[in-house]
């Protein structure tokens, strides 16, 4: 698969940490930045990233910043993503098994690199289950953005 990931200035630090793990289970990995610790401002990583999950440049995004709040914001702005605000594992299984989430947000100042990895693990393995209601409630979240995204 390839993800895309990326972060502002206060999640440098687990983005490095996000890229080496998706990349040691054998995905490719698109880094839309930042690459330094200067301050920058999150939307300019965190809305390409989501763009080209939209797009269908990449599959699947990971986007971080101190709090995983502001890149979840801009993320979901994109239409076509749907971005989790994820800091544990059950969060991580059923946005992927009842949403269909293609993107997941953390926050560096929140979780710690081996609870990341379990996130982004049952983030990238867990299918979506389908089936009427879970498909109706998707359905329902694209109609909105049709609705609003003209």
């Amino acid at each position: 698969m390839k993800i895309a990931v990326a972060c502002d200035h206060g999640a440098l630090n687990l983005k490095k940490a996000v890229i080496a793990y998706v990349e040691s289970l054998g995905h490719e990995v698109v880094d839309f930045g930042t690459h330094t610790k200067d301050s920058c401002d999150y939307p300019d990583y965190a809305a390409p990233a989501a763009e080209a999950v939209a797009n269908g440049e990449c599959e699947r995004g990971i986007v971080v910043c101190s709090s995983g709040i502001g890149v979840s914001i801009v993320a979901n702005k994109v239409p076509g993503v749907r971005c989790a605000h994820c800091h544990d594992t059950y969060c991580a299984k059923y946005t992927r098994l009842h949403n269909d989430a293609n993107m997941i947000a953390m926050g560096e100042k929140v979780v710690g690199e081996g609870l990341m990895q379990e996130i982004v693990s049952l983030f990238l393995n867990t299918p979506f289950e389908g089936g009427e209601r879970h498909e109706r409630r998707v359905a329902k979240i694209k109609a909105l953005e049709e609705k609003y995204y003209k």
